[in-house]
């Protein structure tokens, strides 16, 4: 088990979106995980509802949209509260000082996942790997 125990936080949006799109063999990737706990980051969540109302086509929109609404009715979501944003603050000061800076949706999902003691399953491994003490596991083993 990756984490050890700990909660697994599926928190990065393009592992969701490439799960949807068939390219991410979901249920591999959560079978790997064994008796942790998986949950998203509230801003996960709107990121991946943001997609669905950005699908120009109603059948891509409605494909998404029900993906995206049994995702979040399957798996906790995780809400940001003041211990994820006094993490936030201290990270984002951090990142900065260092010049190792990240997104800003990317730097909510790793407060996240660092205020709770969590892993992150991502494939955005490059950004999230600047993060001091942050746990990843990959995604890209369950690539198709």
């Amino acid at each position: 088990m990756p984490g050890g125990g700990e909660l697994a936080l599926v928190g990065a949006v393009a592992s969701a979106v490439a799960a949807e799109r068939g390219v991410v063999r979901l249920e591999a990737l959560l079978e790997s995980l064994g008796e942790e706990t998986v949950a998203v980051a509230a801003i996960t969540a709107s990121e991946l509802l943001h997609g669905c109302h950005r699908a120009g086509d109603a059948g891509v929109r409605a494909r998404r949209s029900a993906f995206v609404d049994a995702l979040l009715d399957a798996l906790p979501v995780l809400p940001f509260g003041l211990p994820e944003a006094r993490r936030h603050a201290e990270l984002w000061a951090e990142l900065a000082r260092t010049g190792a800076a990240i997104g800003p949706h990317d730097l909510l999902i790793a407060a996240t996942v660092l205020a709770h003691g969590f892993v992150l399953a991502t494939l955005n491994q490059r950004e999230f790997g600047r993060v001091p003490g942050l746990r990843l596991v990959a995604v890209e083993p369950y690539l198709r």
